[in-house]
């Protein structure tokens, strides 16, 4: 072997040496980090898993909504030879037409979903088809509600991927939903775990909600609402049901309702009791009494000639449904008398009108933790016409939600302060301790101890013989209460002859009030007045509610008798 071949093979060996060299530099040097992360996540599998929601209580630790485990389908595409045969096979299991199922079936995929969250039925019958691994299951949660319909436009429901979509489900999603936490496998060479891992930070259990709400209260107002519904043919119906003296909310119902497991009709969603606004007719006439008690522009013996049986206001007649003579201030409120009732509007005058309106709470949201909730209407004094101040005094120009409204009249009962209305009452964890709780919260007084005492009296009698709401008194305790009967806007904005919104609104017993309702029916059929349509509700709801908080029957408690409603 010459030198120059000699010499020329050191040359090839050393450049070998030299490259493998520098590829080891490269490799333990420059490429150290990725090539270590890359060896690492072959050999250690991170998987998140999702936390469970928190649930839903009443104000008894009653579950209202829980979640209970499930199995999802998924199909393999690529280890299918037949589509059209499996889809024959899964197509009575699944929400889906034969045609989309064979298209998904088809698709150049490892991976579809077929359906989510199967009943425990339908998984069995199609774990006994065999057709893995075809398909396969995937554990998930449901979201459930125990009590069916019971509460639902507070609690709302949840979509496919437990994420909050109306109600305090929406409303309180994150505290709801938790947060997801990771687990750390590791992996054979194969791909397989080698153990069940570590977890790492972040919680698999939301935090759950402790309601206001209790479930005998919501279950009787519901069943109430339904039947006021169901004789009046009306479109719909709200009551709510509350504590004047803290402002917790116990019930609150709208008619119809709807399945939140099944939340298939998307127009009865809405939780009318804050999102919907309406004109409250007479049941505004104890605003008006407040302010013109407080501001001692009238007393309970002054006398309003009310025989004309109208009045003329800015240009515009109000009348009265049904003639009077000479009536007292607490006649007027008795009787409710819309003569009267502008009679004393005039005497406040607009800015201590308006300004009393906005003091107990009316156009603007009531501070409430309940989605969607929407301020009313109410225009300054400057925006008035001449005949504002007449209609605003019979409940008119002023839109406002029913829990606006009950919460005024909570006011009124509680020795007149306003509250805060609220419906949960705790946050707590998965152990059952206490993340935060909230507590009653006064907004500020609005009429004194003494009005408010006056005014109770005046509103005993609207219960009583010769008053407007006399369906309304329960036995063995006092009410007191207000009706309400206003006229529909139409389309072209005149007021309906034929669509009326129906109402009252009151507490019991009104010398210790422990509740306060409000029954709204919107156009109900074959009668009108609140007396008639929405009185009997409140008795009803009242009665049962009284006889299930274990609240005594006193003697002076009210006789029903039968009177016409103005």
């Amino acid at each position: 072997m010459n030198k120059r071949r000699v010499t020329f093979l050191f040359i090839i060996v050393l450049l070998g040496f030299l490259s493998v060299t520098i590829r080891l530099v490269d490799l333990m040097v420059l490429e150290h980090e990725r090539l270590a992360e890359r060896a690492h996540n072959q050999h250690v599998k991170m998987e998140s898993i999702k936390p469970r929601r928190g649930a839903i209580y009443d104000n008894r630790m009653r579950e209202l909504a829980v979640n209970r485990k499930v199995e999802s389908l998924y199909g393999v595409p690529r280890e299918i030879g037949d589509p059209a045969l499996v889809a024959r096979k899964l197509s009575p299991y699944v929400r889906m037409s034969d045609r989309t199922l064979v298209k998904r079936l088809s698709l150049d995929k490892s991976f579809v979903w077929l359906e989510r969250k199967l009943e425990d039925s339908a998984v069995q019958r199609i774990k006994r088809l065999n057709l893995s691994p075809q398909v396969g299951f995937v554990p998930e949660t449901r979201r459930t509600y125990p009590k069916g319909s019971l509460g639902a436009h507070v609690i709302g429901f949840v979509n496919m991927d437990n994420k909050g979509s109306e109600g305090l489900e929406l409303k309180y999603d994150e505290i709801l939903r938790g947060r997801s936490r990771q687990r750390q496998h590791g992996m054979d060479a194969h791909g397989r775990a080698l153990s069940n891992g570590g977890l790492y930070s972040g919680s698999t259990m939301g935090d759950s909600l402790v309601l206001t709400l209790d479930e005998d209260l919501q279950y009787i107002v519901e069943k109430e609402l339904f039947n006021a519904v169901k004789k009046w043919k009306a479109s719909s119906a709200v009551s709510i049901l509350m504590e004047p003296d803290t402002g917790r909310i116990l019930a609150m119902a709208v008619s119809p309702t709807f399945s939140p497991e099944r939340p298939d009709k998307p127009e009865h969603w809405r939780n009318r009791a804050v999102t919907d606004v309406y004109e409250p007719g007479s049941t505004f006439k104890s605003i008006l009494a407040a302010a013109a008690l407080e501001e001692s522009v009238a007393r309970p013996s002054d006398r309003f000639d009310c025989s004309k049986g109208y009045i003329e206001v800015g240009g515009r007649k109000i009348r009265d449904d049904h003639r009077h003579k000479v009536l007292s201030f607490a006649e007027v409120i008795q009787k409710s008398s819309n003569v009267g009732a502008v009679k004393i509007a005039q005497r406040l005058g607009k800015n201590r009108f308006y300004g009393y309106i906005r003091s107990f709470g009316f156009g603007a949201k009531t501070g409430s933790d309940l989605p969607g909730e929407v301020r009313g209407l109410l225009r300054a004094p400057e925006r008035w016409s001449g005949s504002s101040i007449g209609a605003l005094a019979v409940g008119y120009e002023v839109a406002v939600t029913p829990l606006q409204l009950l919460n005024a009249y909570c006011a009124i009962a509680n020795g007149g302060v306003l509250m805060r209305p609220y419906i949960v009452s705790e946050i707590i964890d998965a152990d059952g301790r206490t993340v935060r709780s909230f507590s009653p919260k006064p907004i500020r007084r609005v009429i004194s101890k003494k009005t408010s005492a006056i005014l109770t009296g005046i509103l005993e009698k609207v219960v009583q013989e010769g008053g407007t709401a006399v369906r309304a008194s329960v036995l063995g305790n006092p009410v007191a209460g207000k009706t309400g009967t206003a006229r529909k806007l139409n389309s072209n904005g005149r007021y309906s002859r034929t669509r009326y919104v129906s109402s009252f609104v009151g507490f019991v017993p009104s010398d210790k009030p422990r509740l306060a309702i409000i029954v709204v029916v919107d156009e109900p059929k074959g009668a009108i007045y609140g007396g008639e349509v929405a009185a009997p509700v409140f008795r009803n709801i009242a009665e049962h509610a009284l006889i299930y908080l274990n609240v005594p029957r006193e003697n002076n408690g009210n006789i029903l008798l039968v009177s016409d409603e103005r």
